[in-house]
């Protein structure tokens, strides 16, 4: 075992302890698959990465570094928080890019491109497959949140690295309300993601706040009828297939949301998510569509404790 450079930080929040945590560790190199997943389990975090060089195959595509990503149960090819987490950690190491305007990361489902915006880190939400459910599947998902499948408006099996099955609900204080039989999901092998949107046209302080930083995010189209700005969405992420119950705040459940809601009209082409309310959290994931048509998703991310591990 040697000491490597190790960081935590708290990923989707400017306020350290509301967003969600994650482990980097900043020199990978050496640590077989099974060391890193003995690692991921004893942190019991939902997400622990490891930053190790590129391939050489995606060193010649212009990757900066490569990040391997693990949950207690298992590697995933592609995550949110990790996404922005690791690269915070990596330019904070001194990490370079060999693009200014872009940092370019290897994961399991490819090259992901990041961009430093104003305070703020966002990725390039990677290329979503979507088809619809069965509805065998929504009546057991449903009965197993204990809500009746006549809230769900709209549904979608959602891949973009990790599955989930998206759900946009009609009712925000259902939402917030629900407590799933979390053996009843893992059972059926289900991570169930949900949202629901609020077109509203009264802005609190906290959306105002939330406006100004969506403003500042790039560019945006307001939904026809809708306050510009104001719309919001509030989310929860079940994942107890992979060891976590519920997940603070989900980055690449909030990037496949994104594109279908976006791409189907039920959501604007920018808003503001909150998620983790039910945990004591208070997740921003800011979300935008740019002129082309790719989505980026993206927050703040702040550091939280630094040092160093023996592995």
């Amino acid at each position: 075992m040697i000491t490597r450079a190790f960081t935590q930080v708290d990923v989707f929040t400017d306020t350290a302890y509301l967003g969600n945590p994650l482990a980097v560790v900043l020199d990978g190199t050496g640590l077989s698959s099974a060391d890193m997943q003995h690692f991921a389990r004893w942190t019991n975090l939902s997400e622990t990465t490891f930053l190790l060089p590129p391939t050489p195959e995606a060193a010649v595509q212009g990757a900066d570094y490569q990040v391997r990503i693990f949950t207690p149960g298992g590697e995933l090819p592609f995550a949110g928080h990790p996404t922005l987490g690791s690269c915070h950690a990596w330019l904070q190491a001194g990490g370079q890019p060999k693009a200014p305007e872009c940092i370019v990361q290897e994961c399991g489902q490819g090259l992901v491109r990041i961009r430093r915006d104003g305070t703020h880190l966002v990725f390039a939400a990677p290329p979503l497959q979507r088809s619809l459910p069965s509805a065998q599947l929504l009546a057991d998902v449903s009965a197993a949140l204990g809500m009746a499948p006549q809230h769900v408006l709209a549904s979608q099996l959602l891949n973009n690295g990790p599955l989930w099955l998206g759900l946009l609900l009609d009712d925000e204080e259902l939402l917030l309300a629900l407590e799933p039989d979390h053996a009843a999901l893992k059972a059926l092998g289900q991570k169930v993601g949900l949202a629901h949107i609020d077109q509203g046209s009264t802005a609190t302080p906290l959306i105002a706040r939330s406006n100004r930083e969506a403003r500042a995010f790039g560019p945006r189209t307001s939904t026809p009828g809708a306050a510009p700005g104001v719309a919001q969405a509030q989310v929860r992420a079940f994942a107890a297939p992979i060891g976590v119950n519920e997940d603070p705040v989900t980055g690449s459940l909030n990037a496949s949301l994104a594109q279908w809601l976006i791409a189907d009209g039920l959501a604007p082409s920018s808003y503001i998510a909150t998620q983790g309310t039910c945990l004591g959290r208070h997740g921003q994931v800011m979300v935008s569509q740019d002129d082309q048509g790719q989505v980026w998703v993206g927050g703040d991310v702040v550091t939280c404790i630094a040092g160093a591990v023996t592995l």
